[in-house]
């Protein structure tokens, strides 16, 4: 069976080329360039959250707590996308809830390795 990731970005650019690697490694793969559609997702649940941590108008890091703070989504594991230069995930987004961190602009080789290692794919 498939696994299914949801990407959130507000970058049509980003989640295209993210879309493609993951379809690639044969994950089915939702969407979004707005938090809106956590909305609608109680039906649905993917298995993985790539979330951008600066939405347009949202914070993805309070997104992100939201998710581990409600008893429906608190499993699914969540990977934030983040464009800041220096990254110290376990300062900087200590306390979101986060399974992981990459940074934009990021290498295919290691989006699909983390991937892989958050949802038990064999790498």
């Amino acid at each position: 069976m498939k696994k299914r990731i949801l990407v959130v970005d507000d970058s049509e650019a980003i989640l295209e080329v993210v879309k493609m690697i993951l379809v690639m490694a044969d994950c089915e793969v939702s969407t979004s360039l707005t938090g809106a559609c956590f909305q609608h997702m109680e039906h649905n649940l993917p298995d993985l959250i790539l979330l951008d941590v600066l939405l347009s108008g949202e914070d993805g890091g309070e997104i992100c707590q939201r998710l581990k703070s409600d008893d429906q989504t608190r499993h699914i594991p969540v990977i934030l996308l983040t464009a800041r230069a220096y990254i110290a995930p376990e300062t900087e987004f200590s306390g979101l809830g986060a399974t992981g961190v990459i940074a934009k602009p990021f290498d295919a080789l290691n989006l699909a390795s983390q991937v892989a290692q958050t949802i038990g794919w064999a790498s």
